[in-house]
This record gives structure tokens, sequence and C-alpha cells, in this order.
């Protein structure tokens, strides 16, 4: 794992940090975006549920069309240029087995909105690990924009 101080982030949460800082999550269907501006070395990373949201309700991070951009600003706030910025895009894992293909399918949209977003923001996507039916541990490298990934089991314990 990296050096430095790590932060973990949960469903609904982001968060940007300096060098020689880390950033970390657990994902499933859950989609994260992780940015970088190799100018800076700042880097950031969210962590959402759903794609989108409804408009009922408080627009909460925990959906892709609220928590991606409020990313983007925040990255911008922090000094970075979208045109500097890279992506890279995890998760998105079918992770029940057995259910209805019809049934909503999130993990798929979690990983089309943000491919959506991040192009209406002319944001480079250099590297993605999505789909399939393994949950995933990340770490972000804010010094240098890398994510180290593991596949996680599922546990058979019910």
């Amino acid at each position: 794992m990296i050096q430095g101080c790590s932060t973990f982030i949960h469903v609904g949460q982001f968060h940007v940090d300096y060098a020689p800082a880390a950033i970390s999550t657990i994902l499933g269907s859950c989609v994260a975006v992780c940015l970088y501006d190799p100018i800076l070395q700042l880097a950031g990373m969210n962590h959402y549920l759903l794609p989108l949201w409804n408009g009922n309700g408080l627009q909460s991070p925990k959906y892709g069309n609220i928590c991606i951009p409020k990313l983007i600003d925040m990255m911008i706030a922090h000094g970075a240029k979208t045109h500097r910025m890279k992506a890279k895009i995890f998760g998105g894992a079918s992770m029940s087995v057995g259910v209805l293909k019809d049934s909503m399918m999130i993990g798929e949209k979690n990983i089309i909105i943000a491919r959506d977003i991040l192009g209406e923001y002319n944001i480079s996507i250099i590297s993605q690990d999505v789909g399939g039916s393994k949950g995933r541990k990340i770490q972000l490298d804010c010094a240098h924009g890398v994510v180290l990934m593991k596949y996680v089991q599922q546990s058979s314990d019910k």
C-alpha cells in the first residue's frame, strides 16, 4: 500500500487531497471516479451508489449525477484545470447472482453515467476496471495518480 496519510471514503462521499496522501474505498455495484491533476499532484475520488437523482428529496452525493460534478468542482476549487485532469473509473459490478436481468442493472448504469458526465467536461478516461461480478478495493496515490486495485471475493457466509 501507499505510504503517508490515507483517507477512506464511504458511499456518498468524495475527497480531494495532495501528495503524499492516498484515498481508498471498497466497491461492489457502486462506482468510484478517480481524478488526477499531474501539475498540482492533486487527486480526488468519489463513491456513489446510484446513477441518477430523480429530483425527489435532497440532492445527495450518493447519486452519480450529483457526486461527479461535485468532485470536479472541488478539484477546480483546489486549482485543478479540467483540461489537465485524467480520470480512472472503477466498480459497477453485478453483485447479485440470480437477479433478473431487467432488474435495474445498477452497476452498468453507474458506469454509463460516469462516462457521460466525464465526457461532458471533456475529461479523458485513461483507465478503467468496471463491470464483472467481483467487488474491488482501490487506493489512489495522490502523488502519481496511480490506483492500486484488488478484487474482493463475495462472502459465502450468510
